[in-house]
């Protein structure tokens, strides 16, 4: 088993950012009084979308790459499109605090979701021991 350092990287990161998009729901409850729910807040309720969104997406690519990262696939690849997934999270998360459609969150979802559709046919080549 290899030291795991891009599994480990990349779950510090999520934590970290995980921490950044409640403060940024904190820092409005607090301003503006909002002890439950959005208070009928719009921009509570896009930060409060954006974290969930972090956490809906995050999980399923972490198991992905600890797996990736467990099979012994820990090289560059794997180290830069966990960070490309990163990046496209928080730029996803700037994106929602806009009214209308940003490019920010636009950007986000375009390294999001064809990342996690490469990890799992990697994966999948592992499983079968295509690479």
């Amino acid at each position: 088993m290899g030291d795991l350092h891009i599994s480990l990287l990349s779950a510090a990161l999520a934590a970290l950012v995980t921490g950044w998009l409640g403060w940024r729901c904190g820092n409005i409850r607090l301003k503006e009084k909002i002890l439950h729910g959005d208070g009928g807040n719009a921009l509570l309720h896009r930060r409060m979308r954006a974290q969930s969104n972090f956490t809906e997406y995050t999980p399923i690519a972490l198991v992905l790459i600890l797996v990736l990262d467990l099979a012994d696939q820990d090289g560059w690849l794997l180290g830069l499109t966990a960070l490309a997934f990163m990046v496209g999270r928080v730029l996803h998360a700037i994106g929602m605090d806009a009214d209308t459609a940003a490019r920010p969150r636009m950007i986000g979802m375009m390294l999001t979701l064809p990342l996690l559709v490469l990890w799992a046919g990697w994966a999948i080549a592992v499983a079968f021991r295509l690479v």
